[in-house]
């Protein structure tokens, strides 16, 4: 296996969503099914929260491809169907893990540690000097206050963040899928990131990162019998809460601070060309 390592919302938390042309899938308990066109729900036996991350409407028009880059909770007990499909049907080439090396240690790959793909640790983390254990992300995780959270996963995970736009970029790569444990807190700044980068509006930026709330039950229950994530707090609290207004005004501080995600991936390396070909490899101008 190659490796890599390396203007204000008010009210946000009960803004309506529904008018977002963004399609959405039921969860389900089944077994790994094929890809549907234009789904964004990507079902597997043993991975819970995995979606494509197409069909999110663009501000200047069209709407972000599908099957080139996909969002997921951990892959580590992903069933052989569920790695045929990953790799077969969906054409996996690079996993982009965002966990802490602590969790990579203790909790492992799984089954798609020897197959073959590029995976590339890439910590998200609230500093690069911070300490390096996952217990220590969110030392109490039943009373969080997600956007500071979201900020200081941002402030440092800079570098991280450049080399996942690389290789996204990078057309030997393609496609992509890039997780955390839940696939929501570090994975959703990543997507948001990306999203905002190449102008996706920001309500289904929300959207797309509320979702989780549809597999949030299946994800604790997992997440609750490994070693790394003991001591969870029920659905829909602390850090398990999914709530879009999170994700706005991290999107909306993202704008008063920097001017937006595109202007701060340009400060913290990335090159015009190179956001350039983001927008290309993520946006469908036509669709």
């Amino acid at each position: 296996m190659p490796t890599d390592h390396a203007g204000p919302t008010e009210n946000t938390d009960n803004l309506r969503l529904t008018d977002i042309a963004v399609p959405t899938e039921s969860a389900s308990d089944a077994a790994p099914q094929p890809a549907v066109a234009g789904q964004r729900w990507l079902e597997f036996a043993q991975i819970d929260n995995v979606r494509d991350l197409g069909g999110l409407p663009v501000t200047t028009g069209g709407s972000t491809r599908f099957g080139v880059l996909f969002r997921s909770s951990t892959l580590q007990q992903a069933t052989a169907a569920d790695l045929d499909l990953l790799l077969g049907t969906h054409g996996l080439r690079t996993v982009i893990d965002l966990r802490l090396p602590d969790e990579v240690e203790r909790e492992g790959y799984g089954l798609i540690g020897p197959a073959d793909v590029t995976i590339a640790n890439l910590p998200i983390r609230k500093s690069p000097q911070s300490s390096l254990a996952a217990r220590d992300l969110v030392p109490d995780k039943s009373r969080v206050d997600l956007v500071d959270l979201y900020r200081q996963l941002l402030s440092g995970s800079g570098e991280h963040i450049v080399e996942a736009v690389r290789l996204i970029i990078d057309p030997d790569r393609s496609s992509l899928l890039f997780h955390c444990a839940a696939g929501k807190d570090r994975t959703g700044v990543l997507a948001a990131v990306l999203l905002d980068a190449v102008g996706v509006v920001p309500e289904a930026i929300a959207h797309d990162y509320a979702l989780t709330n549809e597999r949030m039950r299946r994800v604790r229950d997992r997440l609750d019998d490994l070693p790394s994530y003991a001591g969870l707090p029920p659905v829909s609290t602390g850090i398990l809460a999914v709530e879009p207004g999170v994700m706005l005004r991290f999107l909306e501080n993202l704008r008063t601070e920097y001017g937006g995600a595109a202007k701060w991936l340009l400060a913290n390396g990335v090159s015009e060309p190179e956001l350039d070909r983001l927008g290309a490899v993520l946006v469908d101008p036509t669709a």
